[in-house]
Protein backbone atom coordinates (compact mmCIF):
# COMPACT_ATOMS: atom_id res chain seq x y z
CA UNK A 1 0.00 0.00 0.00
CA UNK A 2 1.41 3.37 -0.99
CA UNK A 3 1.57 6.40 1.30
CA UNK A 4 -1.59 8.03 -0.06
CA UNK A 5 -3.71 4.92 0.39
CA UNK A 6 -2.19 4.25 3.81
CA UNK A 7 -3.03 7.80 4.90
CA UNK A 8 -6.59 7.44 3.62
CA UNK A 9 -6.88 4.19 5.58
CA UNK A 10 -5.62 5.88 8.76
CA UNK A 11 -8.14 8.69 8.40
CA UNK A 12 -10.94 6.20 7.85
CA UNK A 13 -9.97 4.39 11.04
CA UNK A 14 -9.89 7.59 13.07
CA UNK A 15 -13.11 9.15 11.80
CA UNK A 16 -15.05 5.88 12.09
CA UNK A 17 -14.73 5.91 15.90
CA UNK A 18 -16.47 8.12 18.44
CA UNK A 19 -13.36 9.10 20.39
CA UNK A 20 -12.35 11.98 18.14
CA UNK A 21 -15.67 13.84 18.21
CA UNK A 22 -16.13 13.29 21.95
CA UNK A 23 -12.72 14.86 22.59
CA UNK A 24 -13.57 17.62 20.11
CA UNK A 25 -16.79 18.51 21.96
CA UNK A 26 -15.01 18.49 25.32
CA UNK A 27 -12.26 20.69 23.85
CA UNK A 28 -14.71 23.28 22.54
CA UNK A 29 -16.71 23.40 25.77
CA UNK A 30 -13.61 23.56 27.98
CA UNK A 31 -11.62 26.09 25.98
CA UNK A 32 -14.65 28.17 25.03
CA UNK A 33 -15.91 28.48 28.61
CA UNK A 34 -12.41 29.17 29.92
CA UNK A 35 -11.79 31.85 27.31
CA UNK A 36 -15.16 33.48 27.98
CA UNK A 37 -14.70 33.43 31.74
CA UNK A 38 -11.11 34.67 31.60
CA UNK A 39 -12.08 37.41 29.16
CA UNK A 40 -14.85 38.55 31.52
CA UNK A 41 -12.52 38.68 34.53
CA UNK A 42 -9.70 40.50 32.75
CA UNK A 43 -12.04 42.87 30.90
CA UNK A 44 -13.92 43.69 34.10
CA UNK A 45 -10.65 44.43 35.85
CA UNK A 46 -9.47 46.63 32.99
CA UNK A 47 -12.71 48.59 32.80
CA UNK A 48 -13.10 48.85 36.57
CA UNK A 49 -16.33 46.86 36.64
CA UNK A 50 -15.05 44.85 39.59
CA UNK A 51 -14.13 47.92 41.57
CA UNK A 52 -10.52 46.81 41.77
CA UNK A 53 -11.44 43.47 43.38
CA UNK A 54 -9.43 41.21 41.08
CA UNK A 55 -6.24 39.21 41.40
CA UNK A 56 -5.56 39.38 37.67
CA UNK A 57 -3.01 41.94 36.42
CA UNK A 58 -4.44 45.11 34.96
CA UNK A 59 -3.06 47.60 32.46
CA UNK A 60 -2.70 44.92 29.79
CA UNK A 61 -4.21 47.15 27.12
CA UNK A 62 -4.02 45.84 23.56
CA UNK A 63 -2.44 42.62 24.78
CA UNK A 64 -5.72 41.31 26.19
CA UNK A 65 -7.12 39.69 23.00
CA UNK A 66 -3.81 37.88 22.37
CA UNK A 67 -3.84 36.47 25.90
CA UNK A 68 -7.44 35.26 25.56
CA UNK A 69 -6.97 33.72 22.13
CA UNK A 70 -3.71 32.16 23.31
CA UNK A 71 -5.65 29.97 25.73
CA UNK A 72 -6.25 27.64 22.78
CA UNK A 73 -2.59 26.62 22.89
CA UNK A 74 -1.70 27.44 26.51
CA UNK A 75 -4.45 25.20 27.90
CA UNK A 76 -5.93 23.31 24.96
CA UNK A 77 -2.78 21.66 23.64
CA UNK A 78 -3.33 18.58 25.79
CA UNK A 79 -6.26 17.52 23.56
CA UNK A 80 -4.36 17.24 20.26
CA UNK A 81 -1.47 15.72 22.19
CA UNK A 82 -3.75 12.95 23.47
CA UNK A 83 -5.33 12.53 20.03
CA UNK A 84 -1.91 11.97 18.50
CA UNK A 85 -1.02 9.44 21.18
CA UNK A 86 -4.29 7.54 20.70
CA UNK A 87 -3.58 7.32 16.96
CA UNK A 88 -0.81 4.86 17.81
CA UNK A 89 -1.56 3.37 21.22
CA UNK A 90 -5.10 2.51 20.14
CA UNK A 91 -3.59 0.11 17.60
CA UNK A 92 -1.71 -1.71 20.36
CA UNK A 93 -4.67 -1.74 22.72
CA UNK A 94 -7.18 -3.10 20.21
CA UNK A 95 -4.68 -5.43 18.48
CA UNK A 96 -5.20 -3.80 15.08
CA UNK A 97 -1.54 -3.06 14.41
CA UNK A 98 -0.94 -6.51 12.88
CA UNK A 99 -3.43 -5.99 10.02
CA UNK A 100 -2.07 -2.46 9.62
CA UNK A 101 1.42 -3.85 9.05
CA UNK A 102 0.08 -6.61 6.81
CA UNK A 103 -1.58 -3.95 4.63
CA UNK A 104 1.48 -1.69 4.81
CA UNK A 105 4.55 -3.89 5.35
CA UNK A 106 6.97 -0.96 5.08
CA UNK A 107 6.77 0.34 8.61
CA UNK A 108 8.29 3.69 7.75
CA UNK A 109 5.39 4.26 5.34
CA UNK A 110 2.91 3.17 8.00
CA UNK A 111 4.33 5.66 10.49
CA UNK A 112 4.47 8.42 7.86
CA UNK A 113 0.80 7.76 7.07
CA UNK A 114 -0.06 8.20 10.73
CA UNK A 115 1.85 11.49 10.75
CA UNK A 116 -0.07 12.76 7.71
CA UNK A 117 -3.37 11.61 9.20
CA UNK A 118 -2.32 13.34 12.43
CA UNK A 119 -1.84 16.61 10.56
CA UNK A 120 -5.43 16.40 9.30
CA UNK A 121 -6.72 15.57 12.76
CA UNK A 122 -4.60 18.38 14.18
CA UNK A 123 -6.14 20.90 11.79
CA UNK A 124 -9.63 19.84 12.86
CA UNK A 125 -8.83 20.24 16.55
CA UNK A 126 -6.82 23.42 15.99
CA UNK A 127 -9.63 25.18 14.14
CA UNK A 128 -12.09 24.10 16.83
CA UNK A 129 -9.84 25.29 19.68
CA UNK A 130 -8.91 28.60 18.09
CA UNK A 131 -12.45 29.22 16.91
CA UNK A 132 -13.88 28.64 20.38
CA UNK A 133 -11.52 31.18 21.96
CA UNK A 134 -12.25 33.76 19.26
CA UNK A 135 -16.02 33.33 19.44
CA UNK A 136 -16.36 33.08 23.22
CA UNK A 137 -13.41 35.21 24.31
CA UNK A 138 -13.67 37.80 21.57
CA UNK A 139 -17.43 38.05 22.05
CA UNK A 140 -17.08 38.73 25.79
CA UNK A 141 -14.39 41.33 25.18
CA UNK A 142 -16.65 43.11 22.72
CA UNK A 143 -19.45 43.14 25.31
CA UNK A 144 -17.11 44.98 27.70
CA UNK A 145 -16.19 47.47 25.02
CA UNK A 146 -12.70 46.08 24.42
CA UNK A 147 -11.63 45.72 20.80
CA UNK A 148 -11.21 41.99 19.94
CA UNK A 149 -8.78 43.11 17.20
CA UNK A 150 -10.13 40.73 14.60
CA UNK A 151 -9.44 43.31 11.92
CA UNK A 152 -5.71 43.22 12.68
CA UNK A 153 -3.23 41.29 10.53
CA UNK A 154 -1.16 40.68 13.66
CA UNK A 155 -4.09 38.92 15.31
CA UNK A 156 -4.61 36.63 12.32
CA UNK A 157 -0.89 35.86 12.24
CA UNK A 158 -1.19 34.89 15.92
CA UNK A 159 -4.15 32.63 15.17
CA UNK A 160 -2.28 31.02 12.29
CA UNK A 161 0.74 30.27 14.50
CA UNK A 162 -1.60 28.79 17.11
CA UNK A 163 -3.04 26.42 14.51
CA UNK A 164 0.49 25.38 13.58
CA UNK A 165 1.37 24.80 17.24
CA UNK A 166 -1.66 22.57 17.81
CA UNK A 167 -0.89 20.52 14.69
CA UNK A 168 2.66 20.03 15.95
CA UNK A 169 1.25 18.82 19.27
CA UNK A 170 -0.55 15.99 17.45
CA UNK A 171 2.78 14.96 15.90
CA UNK A 172 4.42 15.07 19.34
CA UNK A 173 1.64 12.79 20.57
CA UNK A 174 2.20 10.35 17.71
CA UNK A 175 5.89 10.23 18.56
CA UNK A 176 5.09 9.55 22.21
CA UNK A 177 2.57 6.88 21.27
CA UNK A 178 5.18 5.20 19.12
CA UNK A 179 7.64 5.26 21.99
CA UNK A 180 5.21 4.23 24.77
CA UNK A 181 3.08 1.31 23.66
CA UNK A 182 0.81 1.14 26.70
CA UNK A 183 -2.14 3.48 26.19
CA UNK A 184 -2.92 4.02 29.86
CA UNK A 185 0.71 4.70 30.72
CA UNK A 186 1.04 7.14 27.82
CA UNK A 187 -2.13 9.12 28.65
CA UNK A 188 -1.41 9.23 32.39
CA UNK A 189 2.15 10.34 31.69
CA UNK A 190 0.91 13.10 29.36
CA UNK A 191 -1.60 14.39 31.91
CA UNK A 192 0.95 14.31 34.72
CA UNK A 193 3.56 16.19 32.71
CA UNK A 194 1.29 18.76 31.06
CA UNK A 195 -0.92 19.52 34.06
CA UNK A 196 1.58 19.32 36.90
CA UNK A 197 5.26 18.83 36.05
CA UNK A 198 5.78 21.46 33.38
CA UNK A 199 3.48 24.17 34.88
CA UNK A 200 5.26 23.81 38.22
CA UNK A 201 8.66 23.88 36.50
CA UNK A 202 7.74 27.01 34.56
CA UNK A 203 6.40 28.77 37.63
CA UNK A 204 9.50 27.80 39.59
CA UNK A 205 11.79 28.99 36.82
CA UNK A 206 11.10 32.57 37.81
CA UNK A 207 12.30 31.86 41.34
CA UNK A 208 15.57 30.09 40.55
CA UNK A 209 18.29 32.01 38.76
CA UNK A 210 19.31 30.45 35.48
CA UNK A 211 16.43 27.99 35.39
CA UNK A 212 14.42 30.25 33.10
CA UNK A 213 16.92 29.70 30.27
CA UNK A 214 16.25 25.97 30.51
CA UNK A 215 12.49 26.22 31.05
CA UNK A 216 11.93 28.12 27.82
CA UNK A 217 12.95 24.99 25.91
CA UNK A 218 10.23 22.90 27.54
CA UNK A 219 7.57 21.85 25.01
CA UNK A 220 4.79 23.98 26.52
CA UNK A 221 7.03 27.04 26.67
CA UNK A 222 8.11 26.47 23.07
CA UNK A 223 4.46 26.19 22.04
CA UNK A 224 3.64 29.48 23.77
CA UNK A 225 6.59 31.13 22.06
CA UNK A 226 5.35 29.90 18.69
CA UNK A 227 1.85 31.19 19.40
CA UNK A 228 3.22 34.57 20.46
CA UNK A 229 1.71 35.08 23.91
CA UNK A 230 0.38 33.12 26.84
CA UNK A 231 -1.57 33.59 30.04
CA UNK A 232 1.44 32.01 31.79
CA UNK A 233 3.44 35.13 31.00
CA UNK A 234 1.28 37.35 33.20
CA UNK A 235 1.07 34.73 35.94
CA UNK A 236 4.82 34.50 36.40
CA UNK A 237 5.21 31.28 34.43
CA UNK A 238 6.84 32.71 31.33
CA UNK A 239 10.54 32.93 30.64
CA UNK A 240 12.16 36.34 31.01
CA UNK A 241 13.35 36.06 27.42
CA UNK A 242 11.11 33.59 25.60
CA UNK A 243 12.18 32.05 22.32
CA UNK A 244 11.36 33.76 19.05
CA UNK A 245 8.20 32.35 17.51
CA UNK A 246 10.09 30.53 14.76
CA UNK A 247 12.54 29.08 17.30
CA UNK A 248 9.64 27.88 19.43
CA UNK A 249 8.20 26.14 16.37
CA UNK A 250 11.51 24.45 15.62
CA UNK A 251 11.86 23.26 19.23
CA UNK A 252 8.34 21.82 19.24
CA UNK A 253 8.90 20.16 15.85
CA UNK A 254 12.19 18.84 17.24
CA UNK A 255 10.35 17.12 20.08
CA UNK A 256 7.98 15.48 17.59
CA UNK A 257 10.87 14.28 15.42
CA UNK A 258 12.93 13.08 18.40
CA UNK A 259 10.10 11.05 19.91
CA UNK A 260 9.17 9.58 16.52
CA UNK A 261 12.75 8.52 15.76
CA UNK A 262 13.22 7.04 19.24
CA UNK A 263 9.89 5.24 19.00
CA UNK A 264 10.65 3.93 15.52
CA UNK A 265 14.05 2.61 16.61
CA UNK A 266 13.00 1.20 19.99
CA UNK A 267 9.42 0.04 19.50
CA UNK A 268 7.86 0.47 16.06
CA UNK A 269 10.15 -2.04 14.32
CA UNK A 270 9.64 -4.71 16.97
CA UNK A 271 7.40 -7.71 16.45
CA UNK A 272 3.78 -7.15 17.42
CA UNK A 273 2.54 -9.52 20.09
Amino acid sequence: MNLLNATRSELTKQFSTSVWWILLIVLVLYIGSTAGGMAAVIAAGETGSLGGATTMPTGLGERIPRLIYGLATAMGYVFPLIVGTLLVTGEYRHKTLTPTFLATPRRGVALSAKMLAGIVMGLVFAVAAVGSTVVAGGGVLALFGIDPQLDSAETWALLGRMVLALVLWVLVGIGLGTLIRNQIAAVVGILAFTQFVEPIARLGAGLVEGLGDVARFLPGAASDALAGDSIYAIMGGGADQPLEWWAGGLVLAGYALLFALLGYAASWRRDVV
